[in-house]
């Protein structure tokens, strides 16, 4: 059960940093920016999002691959598994994909030249994560 719990862990470490990235940077991050006039907050958004996207770019392979280690290696498969972990794998699976149009859409475009619409369709986007992560996790409760 050693291998089980090792996993479970790096899978909610993971999760944890990954969904609570989302919900510092738009609950507390983004309120906190107005203070600071456009053009350094535009640069100061650019910065975070490099370095919370880098984050990411680690940690959802983490997630992903512990999740199916743990269905294929402990629970039996997907036929074994009950309702929770099938919503949990689908909602994973879309916040992947909803991650890698922000870094392939809107990211890649403020990387070449910065600007404050990039920015509003990111934290649109990251908005979507967060909802689909919350959601991910009140489903995981009813998996214990």
């Amino acid at each position: 059960m050693i291998g089980f719990a090792v996993l479970l862990a790096l899978h909610l470490i993971g999760a944890v940093a990954w969904v609570g990235g989302m919900a510092f940077a738009l609950m507390v991050l983004r309120p906190a920016l107005a203070v600071i006039e456009p053009g350094p907050r535009l640069a100061l958004h650019r910065e975070v999002f490099r370095r919370f996207f880098r984050m990411v770019w680690h940690v959802m392979p983490v997630v992903l691959l512990s999740g199916y280690a743990m269905l294929f290696g402990y629970l039996g498969g997907f036929a074994h598994a009950g309702w929770p972990v099938h919503v949990m794998h689908l909602f994973g699976l879309v916040m992947a994909g909803v991650f890698l149009a922000i870094y392939f859409g809107p990211w890649r475009a403020m990387r070449a030249a910065p600007a404050v619409e990039a920015v509003g369709r990111i934290r649109r986007l990251v908005l979507v994560n967060l909802l689909l992560g919350t959601a991910t996790l009140i489903v995981a409760a009813f998996a214990a």
